[in-house]
């Protein structure tokens, strides 16, 4: 089956990513290998300017939309990551952005949504209600709506890190990417299974927030409670597009618990000091979790993002 995003769409992608932004760093670090017994390259998307590796996508998807529609605005539902992507995007490119939210949405994220110029709309206690306002929003508005997950440009932006990876890290074996709506691991399987495709990559999800591993595993689209306390995991349902890629291509996809993400929290602290989220946090816990697994590999994890706020970081090292 021909895929809907190709190798070809990232390598254009990263002409535009990189009018905006810098590669982020891939490092290794002795203290982290001792505590896990695992040989780690981490991959610093936390490094981005709005702490989260969305933002490749988001510049993507605007530099590729027409003027009209960039007047008439867009329109994005988000936790937090997407919704500062679409926001850093919109104002690098003149297009105003309203963000729907939901209402316990992270206040870290939603400040630096609010700084960056979107207009923030919080409706419902879940993502996925404030999906369907965001949805019944755009279609009266006109305004162009950004899924998180279900836009070819989205994932052929956010899969630029990749390409990063590889080309730092030739001898990679093993690749763990966090999934919430699927479009990081999706760009990911895109540019590893073309370039490398002898590299295992790996999906990781909260047990707490399964729809999109269900989803993979069923090969449907699934629904699940999403009760995870990382927001960038708490999806309910799973995201059509990103998911026909995960079929193709994912070799594998694991659950972490919420406690294994908050000890990966606190193992970034110590050994890199470096802040992550849970959703940041999600590809170590698997690391962690099936070392057995690992011994011996070159194994890559993404550190998707690092807006924790103070409340999080509190209960987490509490």
């Amino acid at each position: 089956m021909a895929l809907p995003v190709t190798l070809t769409d990232v390598l254009k992608a990263r002409k535009n990513v990189y009018r905006h932004l810098r590669p982020t760093p891939l490092f290794a670090y002795p203290s982290l290998d001792a505590a896990t017994g695992l040989t780690l390259w981490v991959k610093h998307e936390n490094h981005q300017p709005v702490g989260a590796f969305k933002v490749r996508g988001g510049v993507n998807l605007l530099a590729n939309l027409s003027q009209a529609e960039r007047e008439r605005g867009v329109v994005a539902v988000s936790t937090g990551n997407h919704g500062q992507s679409v926001a850093f995007a919109a104002r690098r490119f003149g297009a105003r952005a309203t963000v729907f939210v939901p209402e316990n949405a992270n206040p870290v994220k939603l400040r630096a949504m609010e700084l960056l110029g979107a207009e923030l709309r919080a409706v419902g206690k879940s993502y996925d209600e404030a999906r369907l306002a965001a949805e019944a929003f755009a279609e009266e508005s006109g305004m162009r709506y950004i899924h998180s997950g279900n836009e070819p440009l989205l994932i052929a932006g956010v899969g630029t890190y990749a390409l990063e990876i590889l080309e730092d890290l030739p001898e990679l074996e093993v690749l763990l990417v966090p999934v919430g709506g699927g479009s990081g691991a999706a760009g990911s399987a895109i540019v590893v299974k073309t370039l490398a495709p002898h590299v295992e990559v790996i999906g990781v999800q909260s047990e707490a927030a399964p729809a999109a591993y269900r989803s993979w595993k069923a090969r449907r689209l699934e629904s699940a409670p999403a009760k995870t306390r990382a927001e960038g995991l708490a999806t309910g349902v799973g995201f059509e597009l990103p998911q026909r890629i995960l079929w193709e291509l994912l070799d594998d996809f694991v659950l972490v618990s919420d406690d294994e993400i908050d000890e990966a929290i606190r193992l970034y602290l110590e050994h890199t000091r470096n802040l992550a989220e849970g959703a940041g946090a999600a590809a170590l816990a698997a690391a962690v979790r099936y070392r057995d697994r690992f011994q011996g590999r070159r194994v890559a994890v993404i550190l998707s993002g690092g807006n924790l706020s103070p409340d999080q970081l509190r209960a987490v090292l509490g």
